[in-house]
């Protein structure tokens, strides 16, 4: 099998990446909330430098190539779709500055041979960074400004053949609709037993279905949390990838049993609100668990 993901911490072994274009340098960097415009020869060497650190780990590193001119976002592939096993759910971007990723990026999924199970339709809407898996049974799904609750259920109706249960989760209002705030921006899974978090921004209720089914959280401390310091890549269990410049998680990280890769992202994550999740699609996934 060349393709098939419903986990966040099985060895990566395909990933697809896209390399910032001439629009990830935003003539208007308010429009797109970022925090200023980034410099694109330095975003495009990061980025570069990005993705050989991850063929280092043993991962075979896709490209996602067809132009996308006035999509400052394209970079962050993870939204668009959702990997399964089976192939790839079709997502409704809640940015609107960002609708029409959506079908490019299937196009590209397509041609290397992943089929398209569902899309979402209507007044859905649903982002990858919204969209965890806990288990290879069970996705988590946040709920908040990008995700809607149409989202989640159709969701859960293009997912119910694979027998995949949704957990929802009530995203906090944070800093408001123009930010983005994903699930995925306070916490990573990074074992079948290990996540790192910002306890400050996660339900009491999703705490304790994390506990309750035996998670240990490594927790990042607030100043860590507007540098990235909870949005981290598994590329195998307990071997992870986090942006630099967090040393109090990545301290914690190792000292539970976590090797620690970092990259530098000054332009490309820093300044448009991308972590190293948000720039990588998983195509393939090595499968070990039930």
């Amino acid at each position: 099998m060349s393709f098939g993901s419903q986990s966040m911490v099985e060895p990566l072994r395909r990933v697809l990446m896209k390399r910032p274009e001439e629009a990830f340098a935003a003539a208007d960097p308010v429009a797109w909330n970022y925090v200023s415009r980034p410099d694109l020869a330095e975003a495009r060497r990061e980025h570069d430098a990005l993705a050989e650190t991850i063929r280092s780990a043993g991962v075979e590193v896709l490209y996602h190539d067809e132009p996308q001119d006035k999509r400052a976002d394209a970079v962050f592939v993870y939204d668009p779709v959702l990997m399964t096993r089976s192939g790839a759910v079709v997502l409704s971007l809640g940015k609107e500055l960002r609708r029409g990723e959506e079908d490019v990026l299937a196009r590209r999924l397509q041609a290397l041979g992943v089929p398209l199970l569902h899309r979402l339709r209507g007044e859905a809407r649903a982002e990858g960074g919204d969209c965890l898996w806990i288990d290879s049974a069970t996705l988590a799904v946040g709920l908040g400004f990008r995700t809607n609750e149409e989202g989640a259920r159709q969701l859960g109706e293009a997912l119910s053949p694979l027998r995949v249960a949704l957990v929802p989760v009530e995203l906090p209002y944070c800093t408001g609709p123009r930010a983005c705030l994903h699930l995925g921006s306070y916490v990573s899974f990074l074992d079948h037993d290990l996540a790192v978090a910002n306890l400050r921004y996660m339900s009491v209720r999703f705490w304790k279905l994390l506990k309750d089914r035996g998670f240990e959280l490594v927790e990042v401390p607030d100043e860590e949390f507007p540098t990235m310091g909870p949005n981290v890549l598994a590329l195998a269990p307990r071997k992870c990838l986090a942006l630099e410049g967090n040393p109090v998680t990545k301290k914690r990280l190792e000292e539970a049993g976590c090797e620690v890769l970092t990259y530098r992202g000054r332009e490309l994550s820093l300044k448009a609100e991308g972590g190293p999740t948000c720039l990588t699609q998983p195509i393939l996934r090595e499968a070990t668990d039930a």
